[in-house]
């Protein structure tokens, strides 16, 4: 009976390896991926998938550009190609095993973005879903591991910058938005956050000259516009960071930092009326905080006027 369970088994392990091995034949297959430019792409994933076998694998080619797949079954076979920043291209082959097939010369275009590949996704969702459970160092592990293993998905620095950022940790957040300016040098997002990291340093003047690399009429991020116009408040340029407060309560209504500020920002000003209706929507926000006795105090004084 043992004798009889040990030859069931073997022919079961030979169905396996025979089923693994079934896209298998005499057929080879190469090929030159480029640039748009000619330049040859090193690191372009090919997958190549048999249709009648419905199995394949995948390799990469190297730096000159090269590939070399051998010994395919013969019959029709999808090829696709895909490198990071690249768009990718799939095209279908009939692999013949009796005749040399022809070379496979081709050429992938760049993508303005980055193409963010499945191999990715998940992962990266991981990294985000840490980041907003405030589990910092965990993302943070998450994203370098991205980053590691698909260095040219450069926007990744921008989520390990922010992990920094959070952390507290300004000059480890710059140098790791800066490696995305690197990459992509209008990048607005990595601009303004290493204006932030220097607003958090205490250096007012370097983020007005960080800020300042941006379009006024492109800052939406309440934080960001309350930073911008705090460091123009704290070198007494109220009118610029009076435009900056009431942009920023504009988008975020109940920001009551920022209306705060804005009130304090009409008094330097002397624009008494505009000053009490930002204490008055302040308190209607905020009615009994500490901050808000000191409101209380303010308009008293405003009123008094």
């Amino acid at each position: 009976m043992k004798k009889v369970v040990l030859i069931l088994c073997v022919i079961l392990l030979a169905s396996v390896f025979l089923g693994a091995q079934d896209y298998k034949g005499k057929a080879r297959v190469m090929g030159f991926i480029t640039d748009e430019q000619g330049k040859p792409l090193e690191g372009v994933r090919v997958k190549l998938f048999c249709i009648k076998a419905n199995q394949g694998f995948e390799l990469k080619t190297g730096k000159d550009g090269k590939w070399v797949a051998a010994w395919l079954r013969g019959g029709d076979w999808n090829f696709d190609f895909d490198k990071i920043g690249y768009e990718p291209k799939r095209i279908l082959l009939n692999l013949n095993e009796a005749k040399k097939n022809p070379d496979v010369v081709l050429s992938l275009k760049k993508t303005e973005g980055v193409v963010i590949s499945e191999d990715i996704k998940d992962q990266l969702a991981k990294g985000n879903d840490l980041y907003d459970q405030k589990k910092y160092a965990e993302a943070l592990a998450v994203f370098q591991d991205i980053i590691t293993k698909f260095p040219d998905v450069y926007p990744i620095y921008r989520s390990i910058a922010n992990c920094y950022f959070s952390q507290e940790k300004y000059d480890l957040a710059e140098q790791n938005y800066m490696k995305v300016l690197e990459k992509d040098p209008t990048n607005v997002q990595a601009i303004l956050m290493i204006g932030n990291c220097y607003t958090n340093r205490g250096d007012a003047a370097k983020a007005l000259e960080w800020y300042g690399k941006v379009d006024f009429e492109k800052i939406d991020d309440p934080v960001v516009l309350y930073n911008l116009g705090t460091s123009y408040y704290n070198t007494s340029k109220y009118e610029d960071a009076l435009k900056c407060y009431l942009k920023a309560v504009e988008k975020q209504k109940d920001f009551t930092d920022g209306l705060y500020q804005l009130g304090l920002t009409y008094t330097n000003l002397q624009k008494t009326a505009e000053a009490i209706a930002a204490f008055e929507s302040y308190l209607k926000i905020d009615p009994d905080s500490p901050r808000a006795t000191q409101v209380k105090a303010f308009l008293e004084y405003l009123r008094k006027k």
